[in-house]
């Protein structure tokens, strides 16, 4: 007989493949009856797993991970892009995961790279705290952040300056005569996050504007919270004449908030929004925002941890790329 596969013990055992692997695997799901037909059919064809369990582990050293925190923002699809490119002309498979900003997923999937001996892993962190990466670490596969740095792991990062960023957006504002700027924050706990609203306070304070707490309202980095966060804004007594918002998927829940309320940009109040949207939007080409070099991003962390992969050793890594304004329509008054 040729090569036994575990298909064939499926076969003789009347059970799924994927039955057979979990009883390999000493899984405790698998009920007691159909593991003793897979244990005999193991034995009658003489059935040995182990060299496929190597040829797993010799492919996976050519699978990268990337563990990105919501596959629903169009802030990561040029990433992605950028990391299979670069990865495929290495001759890597890219494995992408979405943590969905829940630090017990994120976990998860740590644990997965970990436990498949993937070659690297990219990961945008849900947490600058509370993510941990000692899986990954301690069985020396490489890690390389990106979009956020990482407070608990000294590893190669590529991010882009948000303070500088949210500083110049903030700036724009004020130029264009806005003097109640509200910002919808992200994340608190994310460095995009506070790199943004630190960036917004400063401007506020370089031109003589007092930082009022009642208009920084959390918005979570999604609609529903931009959205839930304009509300907030506009029903205040003194409603902003400016509005700053920390990212795309809440500049959309933004936008709503301010059609549905009947508030007119940038006449009523001027709008900037953090990263670009998708092309599809109508509001793209009106929308004055800080565009972020999103494929420049995946490109120069993958770069990086492909040499972290075959073994270069290097002091930590720390690229820190430029964002750039993009004004339109949204957020230009006319000048008295």
């Amino acid at each position: 007989m040729g090569h036994v596969t575990i298909r064939d013990v499926a076969r003789a055992a009347k059970v799924s493949p994927a039955t057979v692997s979990r009883v390999l695997n000493t899984s405790e799901t698998v009920a007691p009856e159909l593991k003793d037909r897979v244990l005999a059919a193991v034995k009658a064809l003489d059935y040995r797993p182990n060299s496929q369990a190597r040829s797993l582990r010799t492919r996976a050293t050519t699978v990268l991970g990337l563990i990105i925190s919501d596959i629903t923002n169009p802030f990561f699809t040029g990433m992605v892009r950028a990391v299979e490119d670069r990865a495929n002309e290495a001759g890597y498979s890219v494995v992408l995961a979405n943590a969905d900003e829940d630090l017990r997923k994120e976990q998860r999937y740590l644990e997965v790279a970990a436990a498949e001996r993937m070659a690297g892993v990219l990961l945008s962190p849900a947490s600058v705290t509370d993510t941990r990466i000692d899986v990954l670490v301690e069985r020396g596969i490489p890690v390389v952040t990106i979009d956020r740095r990482l407070r608990t792991a000294a590893v190669d990062r590529v991010v882009v300056d948000n303070r500088r960023a949210a500083i110049e957006a903030t700036r724009h504002l004020i130029e264009q005569g806005c003097r109640r700027i509200g910002f919808v924050a992200g994340r608190p706990g994310t460095t995009t996050g506070e790199g943004r609203l630190a960036g917004y306070k400063t401007a506020l304070k370089e031109a003589g504007l007092p930082v009022e707490r009642e208009l920084i309202v959390g918005g979570d980095f999604r609609i529903d919270g931009g959205r839930e966060a304009t509300e907030r804004l506009l029903a205040l007594k003194d409603a902003p004449d400016g509005l700053f918002v920390a990212n795309n998927l809440m500049t959309i829940g933004a936008v709503n908030a301010l059609d549905q309320a009947g508030v007119r940009c940038p006449d009523d109040i001027a709008l900037v929004g953090f990263d670009d949207m998708t092309p599809a939007l109508d509001m793209r080409s009106r929308l004055t925002v800080v565009s972020q070099p999103t494929y420049e991003i995946g490109r120069q962390a993958t770069e990086l941890l492909l040499r972290r992969i075959v073994g270069e050793t290097f002091p930590v890594r720390h690229i820190v790329l430029s964002a750039e304004l993009k004004i339109r329509e949204s957020s230009l008054r006319e000048r008295a």
